[in-house]
């Protein structure tokens, strides 16, 4: 899961989809394309909004997405296309690039939308981008199951 940062919407998904599959089975990590936030904590609203869905997510850290991250997950999730944009340009293949989709396309195929950055707005903002990633991470973990 990669966003920006790494302390608003890829935490969050990272949580929402680890709440849906075994642990024992899936590797799941958040990262962010900037280096902003490294070893920051979760944004206190991404926190409150997972709390408030029975997640506890206040123990990541922020971290920023290597190259290695090719080869060592399957699938990568960008929550929008300036991130999708950044995560492919240090793909070393077509291969690397195959792994890489926007997570919103798991609910609408092939539409490319965007999860909004809720960084700069209210609460409301984190609820829907809650609700828009447990929507998509519900197909990711039917999928993957």
């Amino acid at each position: 899961m990669v966003c920006l940062g790494n302390i608003c919407r890829s935490p969050l998904a990272e949580g929402i989809l680890k709440s849906k599959l075994p642990h024992s089975t899936f590797l799941i990590d958040s990262a962010g394309t900037a280096a902003y936030h490294i070893g920051s904590a979760p944004d206190p609203r991404s926190e409150a909004i997972a709390s408030k869905n029975g997640l506890n997510i206040s123990h990541l850290k922020g971290r920023q997405f290597e190259v290695s991250d090719f080869d060592h997950f399957d699938y990568i999730y960008v929550m929008d296309q300036s991130n999708y944009d950044n995560v492919v340009k240090l793909a070393r293949t077509n291969q690397d690039i195959s792994k890489v989709d926007l997570i919103l396309n798991k609910v609408h195929p092939g539409k490319n939308y965007d999860v909004p950055d809720p960084y700069y707005g209210g609460t409301e903002g984190f609820k829907n981008v809650y609700k828009m990633l447990d929507e998509a991470c519900d197909v990711i973990a039917k999928e993957l199951a």
